[in-house]
């Protein structure tokens, strides 16, 4: 098991790497390096009826051994949970559209400060994590889970300079390169370029860089406005938290590994992922 880095985070977007050229062929991804994933807590605001939620999370090694599990706090929701929504559908069950507006501020501004995730991305993770938690709880994924494939796939939406907005809007649009088979998976134009704005070659779009392909099945909308847009970073964790849970539960050292590996086929993918998710938690769990 690694040891934890006690170093602070940085100020600015945490630096990623391109991929190697090797994707999934329902993601467009950038890929890197490995370790651990503890789940660390999520507050939301308190709004008169306290239903406290509970989802198991996974420390997983990087190589074999038991998970230790780790208990996901959710304290005063608003009963959100009783309604589950189809795991692959657009449309956006009460949970959904609710939970950016429940996530605590003053939790969502100490996590960005100990973790140097930008705030608004932090709090797409976060509603993606209650939503998902209350949707399916025997999924167990966490949000640093979520943040840690943000960075890797688009450094939470910062690359090519690109921006959050306190919309959830992310722009300029990152696109990935043309997935015209030099080097990466060939995949003809499945959306006559409405996403991409490529009508010969597919390209991964977004923060969490989905295929236009994949996003006409699993596009969700995270923030209720009626729209599912993988440029908006809401919808797009949410959308990224359904498809890895829809691999099974992510509370065992295979679970959660075979969920990451799934949404990009690389065995070094999944340790970058793991190695990121687990220097959250480490630095959520200093702050707590």
């Amino acid at each position: 098991m690694s040891e934890r880095s006690e170093s602070k985070p940085s100020s600015t977007p945490d630096p990623f790497s391109p991929a190697s050229g090797q994707r999934s062929g329902r993601f467009g991804l950038f890929a890197v390096i490995a370790v651990l994933v503890v789940g660390a807590g999520v507050l939301v605001q308190h709004t008169g009826l306290d239903v406290p939620e509970r989802a198991a999370a996974a420390m997983v090694p990087l190589t074999g051994g038991a998970p230790v599990a780790t208990d996901v706090t959710v304290a005063g929701t608003t009963g959100a949970s009783a309604d589950a929504g189809a795991s692959n559908a657009t449309g956006t069950p009460a949970a959904a559209s609710s939970a950016v507006s429940r996530i605590d501020p003053e939790w969502a501004a100490g996590m960005a400060a100990a973790t140097g995730i930008p705030e608004r991305a932090l709090v797409a993770y976060a509603a993606a994590h209650l939503t998902v938690s209350a949707e399916q709880p025997s999924c167990g994924i966490g949000w640093n889970t979520l943040a840690g494939i943000g960075r890797i796939e688009s450094g939470h939406g910062s690359h090519g300079g690109a921006v959050v907005g306190e919309d959830g809007w992310v722009l300029p649009r990152i696109l990935g390169v043309p997935l015209d088979g030099n080097g990466v998976m060939a995949i003809r134009d499945t959306d006559g370029g409405a996403w991409d704005g490529d009508t010969v070659w597919d390209r991964a779009v977004g923060p969490m860089q989905f295929i236009p392909e994949t996003w006409s099945r699993w596009g969700a909308d995270g923030d209720g406005d009626g729209i599912a847009d993988p440029n908006q970073i809401d919808d797009a964790a949410l959308a990224a938290a359904r498809y890895l849970c829809a691999s099974g539960p992510m509370t065992s050292v295979e679970g959660w590994r075979a969920a990451v590996f799934s949404y990009n086929h690389l065995d070094e993918y999944v340790d970058a992922v793991a190695a990121a998710a687990n220097q959250y938690a480490a630095w959520a769990e200093g702050a707590g």
